[in-house]
């Protein structure tokens, strides 16, 4: 892995890793799509809607996901001072914004019909926003200051401060007492959904995880490209006339 901390090591390897990733991503979108819409029986409580769940579950897992991908990458960065730890966590920002916006508006449209409102301040809800705030706060912060080295240390400070928010929502249901159902897949005596249900829930699951990687690698890549291109406009501009 040390071989891949050299930025020219990295770009071969993400140019090489992205059209596959990307490929098998829509590949299996396509599969979990099916299944999940054609396939997998309604739930016997909550009827057809229960089918936004094959959206809103794994949006909910890659929000958490991703942000801890980016609080290891902030880590990196700090104490190993790995050359693309800021990089990786900055690149990673976007696309946890977007799958936790995803999950919190699925959650909204599977909250009307079930509960009879739109949103509630419920704990699980309250913080999963938190976190949506988190990450907009992470990707301004970035935009906000244009010396790199002060804005990717206070990012790093940022992202690692919002990190106590991880398993405040992963463990929200159960030290309160919430609206929001507890876990059904990842529990000590095995999920609690039947298989025609559980596969394409995790189908949907590993295609958001593929995707985030591929994702991932398009936008280190052009974050490499980006600042080396700022360094050479730098010292084009203080070179001798």
């Amino acid at each position: 892995m040390l071989h891949y901390a050299n930025p020219q090591h990295f770009l071969s390897l993400a140019r090489r890793l992205t059209p596959w990733l990307l490929g098998a991503a829509l590949l299996l979108l396509a599969v979990g799509v099916y299944l999940a819409l054609f396939v997998a029986p309604p739930d016997y409580q909550q009827g057809e809607a229960s089918r936004i769940m094959y959206v809103h579950v794994p949006a909910a897992w890659m929000s958490m996901f991703v942000y801890g991908c980016m609080a290891a990458a902030s880590v990196a960065a700090f104490v190993f001072k790995h050359p693309l730890g800021d990089v990786a966590a900055k690149a990673a920002a976007p696309a946890g914004a977007v799958f936790t916006a995803l999950a919190l508006v699925t959650g909204m449209l599977w909250g009307k019909p079930m509960w009879g409102a739109w949103w509630v301040w419920d704990a699980r809800l309250t913080s999963v926003l938190i976190l949506f705030f988190l990450y907009i706060a992470y990707i301004a912060l970035w935009d906000a200051i244009e010396e790199p080295a002060r804005a990717a240390r206070m990012a790093r400070i940022l992202c690692l401060v919002g990190a106590v928010n991880i398993p405040i929502i992963h463990f929200s249901v159960d030290w309160w007492n919430t609206l929001h159902q507890g876990s059904t897949v990842f529990r000590m005596d095995g999920p609690k959904m039947p298989v025609s249900m559980l596969t394409p829930l995790l189908i949907m699951a590993i295609a958001y995880t593929v995707l985030f990687a591929g994702l991932l690698l398009v936008r280190m890549r052009t974050e490499i490209l980006a600042r080396r291109l700022r360094t050479l406009r730098l010292n084009l501009e203080g070179a001798p006339a």
